[in-house]
């Protein structure tokens, strides 16, 4: 919920402390901003609990929270879900563990192909499978696994084999992105999207089964994304060919398709920035590459992305706003990134970028009256529905409760169930 006038007597007694001391007050070092953001994660959380479907998968959720049933379970949502609720139950959470299980059912249940194996993209089984729900069914393996969810082990175990097998591009170093249900065609298509989430995946699966492939094929993703976008002032081209040539003008007809919008995204470029410095911890590595790499996206994503009042959702390869709505996701990926740049350099200036995106987020994403945070915001931050109807997903906004609490590695789950979330 918004800021509220004891929580602002709280954070004026840490500044006059702070002051008194000789300190820089930043919210990531005030205790009871880290209260907030519990009681944050705490509403999310109760605010999904009808969503998982016995058997079928996570129901898409309406404005209030109820389940939309115009839409069909969604593989990525119910995977999304099994995540979410999977750390709520390392938390310690009552009742996260029951609904966790109740949308993995879905993954072992209706959304899985039982002739060819793999995951349908929605509960309806038409259509291509898609790397994109392949990356967030072994991220909800890892952290079911990780979480002691009964099953968790097996679907993770079933989830790696098909990306290895199905998804993965050794000669590329990538995920491609889909391919016919039967799995006899790939898509000619690439997308940097499943890439991404494939390294927030494929990082968690190293954490969970220690197996040191996940992580080297993490970085060599990661290394693709990196140079694509130092060859393009920073910001990443999404689409490419077969050859992985990038396509930066696919869906200029689409401009604000919901998973291949046209240009640039700067939620992205700010959420590849918080992977890259994730992926750095784990790595131990001292290579200053992906702090550089990290900044530049950073930077380039707020010059693009930020108006004043709100991220943009896509620009044009020149930097102006194509797609001016504002989406929740976006506003979620500017906190996270800004928070893990803050942890890994110390530096004010993204601690300030933080308090800012968090006030950005509770003075028009919260809503106060139906629970969650309004998923798209017109130009003028009113809410819209022309991308995203309803309030289907907790995976970014929770997240963004958690990854400032959190160390740089391991990832979530594990992080979680070590102790270390303060």
């Amino acid at each position: 919920m918004p800021c509220t006038a004891n929580d602002l007597s709280v954070l004026a007694r840490a500044r006059q402390q702070q002051r008194m001391n000789g300190d820089m007050m930043h919210w990531l070092s005030i205790s009871h901003h880290r209260d907030w953001l519990q009681q944050e994660a705490e509403k999310l959380l109760a605010f999904g609990v009808g969503s998982p479907q016995q058997g079928l998968g996570a129901a898409w959720l309406d404005g209030s929270g109820h389940p939309d049933l115009t839409q069909a379970p969604q593989t990525w949502i119910t995977s999304r879900m099994v995540h979410v609720y999977g750390l709520g139950h390392l938390m310690g959470i009552p009742g996260c563990r029951a609904i966790a299980a109740r949308a993995m059912s879905g993954l072992t249940g209706r959304l899985r192909d039982e002739t060819y194996r793999g995951w349908f993209h929605t509960a309806d089984r038409e259509g291509d499978k898609v790397g994109y729900d392949h990356a967030f069914v072994v991220l909800a393996g890892s952290t079911a696994s990780i979480a002691g969810i009964e099953g968790g082990q097996a679907l993770l175990e079933e989830a790696l084999d098909i990306f290895e097998t199905r998804f993965w591009d050794e000669d590329a170093g990538l995920i491609v992105d889909a391919v016919s249900p039967d799995f006899a065609v790939v898509d000619e298509y690439r997308g940097l999207n499943a890439n991404m989430h494939g390294v927030e995946a494929l990082l968690a699966a190293f954490d969970a089964t220690g197996d040191r492939i996940w992580l080297d094929r993490a970085e060599r993703i990661a290394r693709f994304a990196v140079a694509q976008a130092a060859n393009n002032q920073w910001r990443l081209p999404e689409h490419y060919d077969s050859a992985w040539r990038p396509q930066l003008e696919l869906n200029a007809d689409r401009k604000d398709d919901q998973f291949r919008p046209y240009g640039a995204t700067p939620g992205h470029g700010m959420e590849w920035a918080r992977l890259l410095l994730h992926l750095e911890a784990t790595l131990a590595s001292e290579d200053p590459m992906w702090l550089e790499s990290a900044r530049a996206l950073y930077h380039r994503a707020v010059a693009d992305g930020w108006d004043g009042a709100g991220f943009v959702y896509t620009t044009g390869w020149d930097g102006v706003p194509v797609t001016p709505d504002r989406f929740h996701w976006v506003a979620a990926e500017a906190i996270g990134a800004a928070a893990t740049l803050a942890i890994r350099t110390g530096e004010d200036g993204y601690a300030d970028d933080y308090s800012r995106w968090w006030d950005n987020v509770a003075e028009h994403f919260i809503d106060t009256e139906r629970g969650s945070w309004h998923h798209q915001l017109d130009p003028a931050n009113r809410p819209s529905d022309t991308v995203w109807p309803g309030k289907p997903d907790l995976y970014h906004a929770f997240q963004a409760t958690l990854i400032p609490r959190l160390p740089l590695a391991p990832s979530m789950a594990k992080a979680v169930a070590e102790g270390r979330l303060t």
